[in-house]
């Protein structure tokens, strides 16, 4: 614990130190005029709803009042961002109901990948929307929405994205947590570190995409500690010398980091490469690991405690699902007060720990340049 407030403080001064250096008090404020979105269920707003089969209770019951098609019990991180940067929540691309694509569009999907995966939503839950496809989606979307946009009287483009407004765009990458998850279910360290360098090329070759597109703001998501989520730790035996001093499985975040090792590298090179482009990454890792080592002085209770789902006495029942144990029918229900836990499933956060990270992240305090994601667009 004392090693967590070290980095804390650590990483407190680093980001006041370092927004000084690049002269933060001189940049003006970027117009994002819209945000595009590509990752998997931490930021898919309704998209796996939409392609697949809905979301239900007692999802979305803390803010919507009602399922919307976010695997928590209100917002995620992306919501937080959107408001942040004073626009609406981002419509789901796939959505056909109620969408307004005037300020971005949301391409996430529940179970995507970076790397497609010779897998299926319906064995393991891997969809089959993984990131090229998702890119490919982006291009017909600007490419249709331009043709709608120009042929439109103005009193019909309301629900369409300004032309003007895609070069002006903040794009979010929040994606490879399902990569990671891939690789451990085949349980071959070997092979999973020699996929690395691909998963991450892969991704880099979607930012490139949409740079030649006319891009130019990029806010990079490195994965979060997956060793740390409660699913890990109930559905597992597990020995005391497998847990960190967070009580986390230390063999899954070593592939988590090792992923997010060579991702800020590649984004280090990205810029070399991509002159006029200003690219973030961000450290969701670090933000999320110090909400997991300080989850009771922040309010909440440990960390590894799961509200929605039944678990106990080697039973599990996911979230929102029933089943039928020695003759009782048993309802894997919400607890009482969500913004006590930090994990809503098991997989996916609460939206109070999603407001607690999105607020660390956002004000630049885990960024690479450290700018605020209003200040983004500006090189240092």
């Amino acid at each position: 614990m004392e090693n967590v407030k070290v980095f804390s403080i650590i990483i407190a001064l680093f980001s006041v130190l370092s927004a000084e250096s690049v002269g933060l008090k001189d940049l003006k404020t970027c117009n994002f005029g819209a945000v595009y979105n590509f990752g998997d269920s931490n930021s898919d707003t309704g998209g796996g709803s939409a392609a697949f089969w809905p979301a239900g209770k007692p999802c979305g019951e803390t803010f919507f009042g009602r399922p919307v098609g976010r695997g928590c019990d209100g917002r995620l991180i992306i919501d937080f961002i959107a408001e942040h940067l004073g626009l609406p929540h981002l419509s789901p691309y796939l959505d056909s109901i109620g969408t307004s694509f005037r300020y971005g569009a949301n391409f996430a999907i529940g179970g995507s990948t970076i790397r497609p995966q010779n897998e299926s939503m319906s064995l393991n839950g891997v969809s089959p929307f993984s990131l090229d496809i998702q890119i490919v989606q982006f291009d017909q979307f600007k490419d249709r929405s331009g043709y709608f946009y120009n042929r439109s009287y103005p009193r019909d483009r309301h629900n369409l994205p300004r032309p003007e407004d895609f070069s002006k765009a903040l794009y979010i990458f929040d994606i490879g947590q399902n990569d990671i998850a891939a690789g451990l279910r085949k349980k071959n360290d070997s092979a999973f570190h020699a996929s690395v360098p691909d998963i991450v090329d892969q991704l880099a070759k979607a930012v490139q995409n949409l740079y030649e597109h006319g891009a130019r703001t990029f806010w990079v998501h490195n994965t979060g500690p997956i060793g740390c989520l409660p699913v890990s730790l109930h559905y597992h035996d597990i020995k005391p010398e497998e847990l960190d001093e967070q009580g986390c499985l230390k063999a899954q975040n070593a592939y988590s980091m090792e992923f997010n090792r060579q991702l800020k590298a590649r984004v280090i090179k990205l810029r070399e490469k991509l002159p006029h482009a200003a690219l973030t990454y961000v450290d969701i890792y670090a933000a999320k690991y110090e909400l997991i080592g300080n989850a009771k002085k922040q309010g909440f209770v440990e960390a590894a405690n799961i509200c929605c789902g039944f678990h106990e006495d080697e039973i599990q029942v996911y979230c929102g699902h029933k089943q039928n144990i020695n003759g009782t029918e048993i309802y894997a229900g919400s607890c009482e007060n969500p913004s006590d836990f930090i994990s809503w499933d098991g997989v996916h956060y609460t939206e109070a720990a999603n407001r607690w990270v999105a607020h660390r992240i956002t004000n630049g305090s885990f960024s690479d340049p450290p700018l605020p994601i209003k200040h983004a667009c500006h090189k240092p």
